[in-house]
């Protein structure tokens, strides 16, 4: 029996505005794409693509399109990893997970469970500008996974990482879907990469974007306990 779908995306059209200089462009048309619940799908392709573009539809953050997402369970929890980091500087590490969990010391209590997770719980108190890279990364990963999604979302989130680090993360992103399944799109210009995390890899290309090649990765496996980046 085939595989239920957790995504359903279906674009009619989307077209980037005109701006100063550049006529307007069409990015998508009569794109179609089901993710199976509990996949790993990688969308490599070049920059500028619109690859980004893609994940925000799905997480609903751009409505400007013509066409439908359709998700089952219809209402599910959507974490997203962007490019960047994105943690507030005024608030601790802690605060920065707490934001997605509920007020009071029980979401606290959970925000410091996942930095533990993630391996950086002696860093709650830090404030993001003492971190590394890698380490800000961790905390993303520790916001993402402390909503329990059902969906995930990275967009290309071990960027500008060394190739130890961001080894030892991908070994850490193995492990919390390993205890905390979700059905996950990624994006990433690294064909390695995307062959070593995903069970699904599509290669995509063009103007409109179309999907070039649709192929099986490797499944996810648990790695053993690496050092912190």
């Amino acid at each position: 029996m085939a595989a239920m779908s957790a995504i359903s995306i279906d674009i009619t059209t989307k077209t980037y505005p005109a701006q100063p200089g550049s006529p307007a462009r069409e990015v998508f048309r009569g794109f179609r794409l089901d993710v199976a619940r509990g996949a790993f799908l990688a969308l490599l392709g070049p920059s500028g693509l619109g690859k980004t573009t893609l994940l925000n539809i799905v997480a609903g953050l751009d409505a400007d399109y013509r066409g439908s997402v359709r998700f089952d369970p219809p209402q599910p929890r959507i974490a997203y990893a962007f490019q960047n980091p994105r943690l507030l500087p005024w608030r601790s590490v802690l605060d920065n997970v707490a934001l997605v969990l509920p007020a009071g010391a029980s979401g606290r209590a959970a925000a410091q469970h996942m930095l533990e997770e993630v391996e950086i719980g002696e860093l709650a108190g830090a404030f993001p500008e003492r971190l590394s890279l890698g380490q800000q990364r961790r905390v993303a990963l520790a916001r993402a996974f402390a909503l329990e999604p059902d969906i995930l979302l990275m967009d290309e989130p071990f960027t500008s990482l060394d190739e130890a680090t961001a080894r030892r993360l991908r070994d850490l992103l193995r492990r919390l879907l390993a205890r905390r399944p979700a059905t996950v799109m990624f994006v990433t210009h690294d064909s390695r990469e995307a062959a070593e995390l995903a069970s699904r890899v599509i290669r995509l290309e063009g103007a409109p974007v179309r999907i070039a090649s649709d192929e099986p990765g490797s499944p996810l496996s648990s790695s053993p306990p690496q050092a912190q980046a």
